[in-house]
């Protein structure tokens, strides 16, 4: 694996952007920043669904904070003189390059993430395990369809092992449409570093990057396209972008620190309580013995600045931690045979200690689950309506459908099958015509997708 194949600034389609000065990295940032998909994660669910509260983090805020530790995590590993040997690079040109990747990436990383949250992604995996169980029974969506339907098991697996990260892959390279199918047209190695899972067959638990479905059938020829341009191979063969591993460790940092402080703003627990769980950990012990030093409390007298404090020493000790570990491993991610994730390498277990917390004390909370519930209830309602009219004997629901469907989302499914853009829908395969559906409601914010579900489900008429 070489660095000049990962670094490739090509892109899906040649670039017809003109005289500039940035460079074609800083370019991708500047075309995702001023997306639609962007914008429309400021009203996704990171932990806490449907919440009014400002202070409480959204999937944009999450993907801010991730870009920044990514940033952080680029420049580090720039600095190491060693590094830039293996890259046998400039540090200038080494520092306008490889930090600006990792901002992209973790921009993006959530970036094709469903209504709800990871649990709304749940919800579209076992809805279509459920409805594909039915086909097979031949009661297809409450007998109204004409035939049952025909896809290959790949690609009812798209489906069954619906993720975020494949549906993002599908957001960038096509869904943020224009005159073509290339979407942001995104250099190959944003796209690379952005591919967590470059995997669009079965899932292997014992494999990094085969853990999920990252990319949909719709998709391979694209990742198979960008993998072999930057040296990770091709097909069944595909490793990770050693950029990748930054990317997660800067969302798994991110995700563990910022919910222990969103549930510690809630409410739900007091600082002693952090205190007391991390008590174990000799070197946490000794950084909270120290605020509690301060009895004038002039400094760190106060819970939230203690609370703060403490998620600043976290995520240094965790940066810290993720890029000894990415320069010690650089070799084995070279070539393809590192397996860990780079904070969860680590004898002392802190990633582990912070995922108890949040299992403990956040996810199983009331707020969440009742809200988590009612997000079940608005993602299943959706698709049992759009599927029924979709796939509906009867022409006019079908047109019906159709008139509600995002059109950029439409024009995609077309332009991807080679139809005209006032195509039909049924003109559509099969494949494509539930391909278009997950388009449109994994694409929705979580009050757009309630508000959606309650007119069509007669709740609300406005």
């Amino acid at each position: 694996m070489k660095w000049e194949k990962l670094l490739n600034n090509t892109r899906l389609r040649q670039s017809n952007r003109g005289e500039d000065a940035r460079n074609d990295f800083e370019s991708d940032f500047g075309r995702i920043i001023f997306s639609a998909a962007m914008r429309r994660m400021h009203d996704k669910t990171q932990v806490f669904p449907l919440t009014s509260d400002d202070n409480i983090h959204s999937r944009l805020t999450h993907s801010m904070e991730v870009m920044a530790i990514g940033h952080s995590l680029g420049i580090r590993i720039c600095e190491d003189d060693n590094f830039a040997k293996t890259v046998s690079s400039d540090k200038i040109r080494l520092f306008r390059e490889i930090p600006v990747l990792l901002k992209n990436a973790c921009l993006v990383h959530d970036i094709g993430n469903p209504p709800f949250g990871h649990f709304g992604e749940t919800v579209i995996q076992e809805y279509f395990r459920n409805f594909f169980a039915r086909e097979n029974a031949k009661e297809n969506i409450g007998n109204k369809a004409t035939n049952t339907l025909t896809l290959t098991e790949e690609e009812k697996e798209d489906f069954t092992l619906f993720d975020g990260n494949a549906q993002g892959f599908r957001v960038l390279t096509k869904l943020q449409i224009l005159n073509d199918d290339f979407g942001l047209n995104l250099t190959y190695g944003t796209l690379a570093s952005y591919t967590k899972y470059p995997n669009y067959g079965k899932t292997n638990n014992s494999i990094i990057a085969k853990k999920k479905r990252g990319v949909f059938q719709s998709e391979k020829v694209y990742l198979n396209k960008i993998s072999e341009a930057c040296g990770l191979g091709k097909e069944d063969k595909i490793i990770r972008h050693p950029l990748c591993y930054l990317m997660e460790a800067a969302d798994s940092i991110c995700y563990l620190v910022m919910d222990i402080e969103d549930g510690f703003n809630k409410g739900w627990y007091s600082f002693s309580e952090i205190k007391k769980h991390f008590d174990a950990d000799a070197e946490i012990k000794n950084k909270i013995e120290k605020l509690e030093e301060d009895i004038s409390n002039t400094r760190y007298g106060q819970e939230i600045t203690k609370m703060v404090t403490f998620r600043i020493y976290l995520i240094d000790r965790l940066v810290k931690l993720a890029s000894d570990n990415f320069h010690k491993n650089l070799p084995e991610i070279l070539k393809g045979t590192y397996n860990k994730e780079l904070i969860k390498d680590d004898e002392k277990g802190l990633e582990k200690s912070l995922m108890d917390f949040c299992i403990k004390k956040i996810f199983p909370n009331r707020e969440i689950t009742s809200l988590e519930l009612t997000g079940h209830s608005v993602l299943t309602g959706l698709l049992d309506y759009y599927i029924t009219f979709v796939f509906h004997k009867e022409q006019h629901y079908r047109k019906r459908a159709q008139s509600l469907i995002s059109d950029s989302i439409l024009r995609v499914a077309f332009v991807e099958n080679k139809l005209l853009e006032n195509s039909d829908i049924e003109m559509l395969p099969d494949y494509y015509k539930l391909r278009v559906i997950v388009d449109f409601i994994s694409g929705m914010t979580d009050q757009f997708a309630l508000n959606h579900y309650q007119k069509l489900s007669g709740q609300k008429i406005s």
